[in-house]
């Protein structure tokens, strides 16, 4: 009897169907990344000597590889993509005030804001120069709506959190522009690149948008404690005024006095931590944390229904395994 191919659990594993694709593309990025210009050539050399995961790029060269071989334009759809998410990254840490990424200091910690802001828009106009150069306009549209909804999302998600009083179909609008939509691009570009009929490259976007909804409530989660190292709830969203799904769930769900309180704690009392430790109290309490988990899973499981409409090839079963990796990591 035939055994059932067993799912890859580590990002080793995973990498496995694309392990040279991802060598090649580690080499094509660094080299997108130097500059002639000193200052900004060693601030380039900081932030590739402290890369990531580079989760972004395995879901698009995956990608690829579930419809053909990596080629040419699969991996300038991987750099543009690494390159369009280090921008944001460092943009992030200017508009959130962050001394830290990674567990390293920030571009602009070390640098200040103003050459945080111009290396962000550099590494925005070499991804874009990248596909224009290689005359991937298909990409260049594919990503530049990503960065209109991360956008859209993020000032979304700004207006939103005064009021502190908003449903969950107004969270998951915001976190599909602000996390999704650049995963859902790399899915659909890397599918393109690999030669998907537009049926495909529709079905990948989809799959990308659930992913990239799921490894978005998975961030939420760490807030409490859940999944963590530590085991410990930080409270860290909570002291930077934002507002995740299970507080958003808890503030539906409690009676109009202990609403109050909740409010007043997010607004004026986040850095009180005796007050932060009673509002994640409440939230647990009121179920919070098992709904947006339940959530969780449910995106993930939508995320499989679309790939098991695939052929069963090591990609798409990576791709399951970094599916399953996204919702069950620790950090």
């Amino acid at each position: 009897m035939a055994h059932a191919p067993v799912l890859p659990r580590t990002l080793a594993e995973i990498r496995g169907p694309v392990a040279r694709e991802m060598e090649v593309f580690e080499q094509r990025f660094r080299q997108a990344m130097r500059s002639k210009v000193a200052l900004l050539d060693r601030v380039m050399h900081y932030i590739v000597q402290r890369k990531g995961k580079q989760i972004r790029p395995l879901f698009t060269l995956l990608s690829a590889r579930q419809f053909g071989p990596v080629n040419e334009a699969g991996y300038t759809a991987a750099a543009l993509i690494e390159l369009l998410h280090t921008a944001t990254l460092v943009h992030d840490d200017v508009v959130d005030d962050s001394n830290l990424r990674r567990g390293f200091f920030s571009i602009n910690a070390l640098w200040k804001n103003k050459v945080a802001v111009l290396v962000g828009d550099y590494l925005l106009s070499k991804g874009l120069l990248l596909a224009v150069e290689q005359e991937q306009f298909g990409l260049l549209h594919t990503v530049s709506t990503a960065v209109r909804e991360m956008s859209e999302g993020e000032l979304l998600q700004m207006e939103k959190a005064r009021g502190l009083n908003f449903k969950e179909e107004v969270y998951f609008d915001i976190i599909r522009k602000k996390t999704a939509s650049l995963i859902a691009a790399c899915c659909a570009s890397g599918a393109r690149a690999g030669g998907a009929t537009d049926g495909q490259v529709d079905l990948m976007h989809r799959f990308g948008t659930h992913a990239g909804t799921a490894f978005q409530i998975k961030d939420d989660l760490f807030d409490y404690g859940s999944g963590n190292d530590t085991g410990k709830p930080s409270g860290i969203d909570i002291k930077e005024g934002k507002l995740t799904l299970p507080l958003i769930f808890a503030l539906q769900h409690v009676d109009a006095r202990d609403r109050r309180w909740m409010v007043r704690t997010v607004k004026h009392e986040s850095s009180d931590g005796k007050a932060v430790d009673r509002l994640m109290a409440k939230v647990v309490e009121t179920g919070g944390i098992a709904h947006a988990r339940s959530c969780m899973y449910h995106q993930r499981d939508q995320a499989l229904a679309l790939l098991h409409q695939l052929p069963p090839t090591e990609a798409r079963m990576a791709l399951e395994g970094l599916l399953e990796v996204t919702v069950e990591r620790n950090k």
